[in-house]
């Protein structure tokens, strides 16, 4: 049987810690890495932040978008990439944020989520702007082939916080009411301490100020962005999050890659060091 995702995600949790480190090869970075903004410097780019990690932290985090500007050749770079970390255990969570209906939305699942696909990963982010039950098929190729989901629940750009923050027909924020959905599928579907379906809430915003609080997050995991350069400091971890600092996936990405390629294995041990010592393994 297929262990689920969230068992997984646990065991990565207990054995390499909470760090994810974001695969973001922007053409600002490249340049400061001394890498050609091509195909070929974002796949150097990826294979050396995986080869970095390996050993220092258990998740990854490629931002695709980084890959899709260079098309079918920045696509064949990223399968690299991907099968690397692979080959190096990591636990690869690919930030796409797809969302669709139906047929559509199903082939993004099985792009991401299908094992011996080019682009496998062991988890994807997704839109839920049509409702949850739009991701139905998506959630249901990721319990079989044990991979997780992520839904955007709060993001912390403010744009978004008129959207997030409106209130639904059952009075729930729009954020509140994702994070309810969400633990109703795992409790239907993937009954376990950790859930194999988590949400996505920015580290630099309030729960309170998006209608959450930490026990709604109780038993699902949380991909937190915004730590480092976004403004957000590892060592509020437990104070953002309260008890579900616990479930929560640290996601940085430019305070370390900024570090460069000499200096990228020091940050990820000192990024690391903040994260146990904010929410002790």
């Amino acid at each position: 049987m297929t262990e689920a995702f969230g068992s997984r995600l646990s065991e990565v949790f207990a054995t390499s810690g909470r760090l994810c480190v974001g695969i973001d090869p922007h053409s600002g970075l490249l340049k400061e890495w001394g890498l050609p903004d091509s195909a070929e410097g974002v796949r150097d780019f990826g294979l050396r932040v995986v080869e970095a990690v390996t050993g220092r932290a258990g998740i990854v985090k490629p931002q695709i978008a980084f890959y899709e500007r260079h098309g079918s050749a920045g696509y064949a770079a990223l399968e690299h990439v991907l099968s690397a970390a692979r080959a190096a255990r990591l636990l690869v969570i690919a930030d796409v944020k797809r969302g669709d209906l139906g047929t559509s939305v199903d082939a993004y699942g099985e792009a991401w989520l299908t094992p011996g696909s080019t682009l496998e990963a062991d988890a994807m982010t997704v839109v839920a702007y049509q409702g949850l039950g739009s991701l139905a098929g998506v959630l249901n190729r990721a319990q079989v082939n044990g991979k997780g989901v992520f839904v955007l629940a709060a993001t912390s750009n403010p744009e978004a916080f008129a959207t997030q923050t409106a209130t639904r027909a059952d009075g729930l924020s729009v954020a509140a009411g994702v994070v309810a959905d969400v633990a109703a599928w795992n409790a239907a579907s993937a009954p376990a301490p950790l859930g194999s379906a988590g949400v996505v809430v920015g580290a630099t915003i309030a729960l309170a100020d998006v209608g959450l609080n930490e026990s709604a997050l109780a038993g699902i995991p949380v991909l937190a962005p915004g730590f480092g350069h976004q403004g957000a400091r590892i060592e509020q971890l437990s104070e953002l999050f309260g008890s579900a600092a616990q479930n929560v996936v640290v996601s940085a990405s430019r305070s370390i890659l900024s570090a460069g390629p000499t200096g990228l294995e020091a940050a990820i041990d000192a990024a690391r060091a903040q994260v146990m010592a904010a929410c002790p393994e």
